[in-house]
């Protein structure tokens, strides 16, 4: 578990306090306060993005899938992974990482007494701990929803690309992997994203076509990669929303 300092602002805290969530610090608040007033479109993304992934999950737990992998999870802000597939397979197990020790405390609080739920407290960028702890409850010889949200703008492309592929030569074929991440557009979002390196963490800038990048060989679903708002693979053909200076970039693929 990484060191507790509440007045060091963290990045699950911030996220759950852009959310509306009530697990965070001062600390957190301020910083999130700050980033909200100089880019207000974080805000909504980050909503954005919590659909997403629930509409994500329903459907791949429609779709076979009976366990996933929640990769540097943060706070279980409701629809939560768990909450989400359970809806559909109430047997699925679920593997929530992080390190964040307010993260896991109160992942501990929520699930630790479920049998369903995994709880991994480590480093994510440690991909071969955290697989072998996933393990210990999770079959990874049969299919699994990889699920890495709100997550790869931390990682340079290069970075980015190795990290998710590590985890994808981990799963057995038929897997789903599902990814989201931030895209700014435009002056301002350039400044927001220069101010958030310099609280918790670097953070950069990719394009939809690094976004692509990172899914690798594995074989997009439709609709591809997609506006967060637009993600639906009901939808014979993907909408075209209106360009804001912000937006969440998804997409789900296949292991083959």
């Amino acid at each position: 578990m990484a060191d507790f300092d509440p007045k060091k602002p963290s990045i699950a805290r911030v996220y759950d306090y852009v959310l509306g969530g009530k697990d965070n610090f001062a600390a957190d608040r301020e910083l999130a306060e700050q980033l909200i007033s100089l880019f207000p479109p974080i805000v909504v993304t980050a909503k954005e993005n919590k659909e997403f992934l629930d509409r994500a999950v329903t459907w791949a737990a429609g779709s076979g899938i009976r366990q996933f992998i929640d990769v540097g999870c943060g706070l279980p802000t409701s629809p939560s992974t768990a909450s989400s597939a359970h809806a559909i397979e109430p047997g699925a197990q679920v593997a929530y990482i992080d390190n964040d020790p307010v993260v896991i405390s109160h992942l501990t609080g929520a699930f630790g007494a479920d049998p369903l739920v995994t709880i991994v407290d480590g480093d994510a960028r440690e991909v071969d701990a955290t697989i072998e702890a996933v393990s210990a409850d999770l079959d990874l010889s049969q299919p699994a929803g990889l699920i890495i949200a709100a997550m790869l703008h931390f990682f340079d492309r290069g970075a980015g690309r190795d990290f998710v592929a590590r985890y994808t030569a981990r799963l057995a074929p038929g897997s789903l992997v599902v990814l989201s991440m931030l895209l700014g557009n435009g002056g301002v979002a350039d400044e927001f994203f220069g101010r958030y390196s310099q609280g918790p963490a670097r953070l950069y800038q990719h394009s939809a076509q690094d976004f692509a990048s990172f899914f690798g060989d594995l074989e997009l679903l439709p609709p591809g990669v997609a506006d967060a708002r637009t993600w639906r693979p009901e939808w014979p053909k993907v909408p075209v929303p209106a360009r804001r200076d912000a937006e969440m970039i998804a997409g789900v693929a296949r292991v083959p």
